[in-house]
């Protein structure tokens, strides 16, 4: 799922600060025109120790739109969502559920990558992201919601779920069922797909990937009833 290319005249992106980021997000009128500008968003810290921004990609006309936590290792060095162990273990779920990976969109709540070096070796360790970093990342957010307008909107694990549901949401408990929100028709959370891959062995890990297919497969009903009405 790759960006298609932008109608908006190129130009070298205007900095993003958290003073002027309202009004950047809120005169973008398309998805390719905010990617152009969340490449220079420095709101907060996070673009200091990230290689780029890592935007929201997927279909323009997507009826569902998946929000994550944040670009891991693998998409902050590609530039691309969910191209990760979690991301290809996500597009397996959703071929099982029925889902067309080509007709979703899939984003985070926040662009940027927060790591800490190893202790040992090169490689660098995800770090959950802090509520003033997340709501300094919204506007893009709330941009992608404005632009996509999903009729389902599905947040993975409990960061995206708590940061647009509500603080006191509770994945383990609420999982698949449906949430009363103004950000989408029908709105529902389930579990992040790096969860199933931190299983502590492989049965684990099968049952939490059928709970999980079983979540989206519910997802993938809605969306057959839209089309047969």
């Amino acid at each position: 799922m790759r960006n298609v290319p932008s109608k908006e005249p190129k130009q070298s992106p205007r900095e993003v600060t958290s003073s002027n980021i309202l009004v950047i997000v809120s005169t973008a009128r398309t998805i390719s025109g905010l990617l152009q500008a969340a490449t220079n968003c420095k709101a907060c810290d996070l673009w200091k120790n990230a290689t780029q921004t890592v935007f929201g990609e997927g279909s323009r006309k997507a009826k569902i739109m998946f929000v994550g936590e944040q670009p891991g290792d693998q998409e902050d060095r590609s530039g691309h969502p969910f191209v990760g162990p979690a991301g290809k273990l996500l597009n397996e779920a959703l071929d099982q559920a029925g889902i067309n990976g080509d007709e979703v969109y899939l984003t985070n709540v926040v662009k940027h990558f927060k790591w800490t070096p190893a202790e040992r070796g090169k490689r660098r360790i995800h770090q959950k992201p802090g509520y003033s970093e997340i709501q300094a990342c919204r506007p893009w957010l709330d941009a992608e919601l404005r632009l996509i307008k999903p009729e389902i909107l599905v947040c993975l694990g409990a960061t995206a779920a708590q940061s647009l549901l509500g603080r006191t949401f509770s994945v383990s408990r609420q999982r698949g069922q449906r949430v009363e929100s103004p950000l989408a028709p029908y709105v529902t959370a389930t579990v992040h797909p790096s969860s199933i891959l931190r299983a502590p062995d492989s049965k684990s890990r099968e049952l939490q990937m059928r709970a999980f297919i079983k979540d989206l497969a519910k997802i993938a009903k809605l969306t057959t009833h839209k089309r047969a009405a």
